[in-house]
């Protein structure tokens, strides 16, 4: 089961709103679900838990790319949400598999593509998931979280967040 919340920050502080995934399928949607939620174009800060298993953060300031941290890629990788950020993170581009899917690669067919695009895109996809932490551990610096306190997070790392961010009440509204 995910947790996912959207926390945007106000002049007021943060505003707090749970988020349906079910229409986010790559980085890109979610930050464009972030960037709906912000106010005067702030910072908008997108938590996704799966049962302590592992946690994301990611930020969105306007119109920057954005900024991802995975606390756990191996077992972030075993979730579709968590898949899709962790190939974002590598560098993973999902239409490769499929297209490796739909190639009739016996030889057989006339339009092959290059030994080349093949190589490069199984290479591509072999990047293996590093153990731990993946990503930019320094997102929150700015915001009261250092690199070292994201890193020891562990059971409860969204409330421990919240708490550094001074949104706790916001935060537990949408839990």
């Amino acid at each position: 089961m995910y947790f996912a919340a959207l926390l945007a920050r106000t002049e007021d502080g943060w505003e707090a709103s749970d988020t349906e995934l079910d229409d986010v399928e790559t980085l890109t949607d979610l930050a464009d679900l972030a960037r709906e939620a912000a106010v005067d174009d702030d910072t908008v800060v997108a938590f996704l838990e799966q049962e302590d298993a592992w946690f994301g953060v990611v930020r969105v300031d306007g119109d920057d790319d954005p900024r991802v941290f995975i606390s756990n890629a191996v077992a972030a990788q075993r979730s579709s949400y968590g898949a899709m950020l962790t190939d974002e993170l590598l560098g993973r581009d999902k239409d490769v598999e499929d297209e490796l899917d739909s190639l009739d690669l016996d030889g057989t067919e006339d339009g092959e593509p290059d030994a080349q695009d093949v190589t490069e895109q199984d290479t591509e996809a072999d990047t293996p998931v590093p153990a731990g932490p993946l990503g930019d551990a320094r997102l929150l610096e700015d915001l009261g979280i250092s690199e070292k306190e994201l890193l020891s997070l562990d059971s409860d790392a969204l409330g421990e967040i919240a708490d550094a961010l001074g949104c706790t009440e916001v935060l537990e509204a949408v839990r």
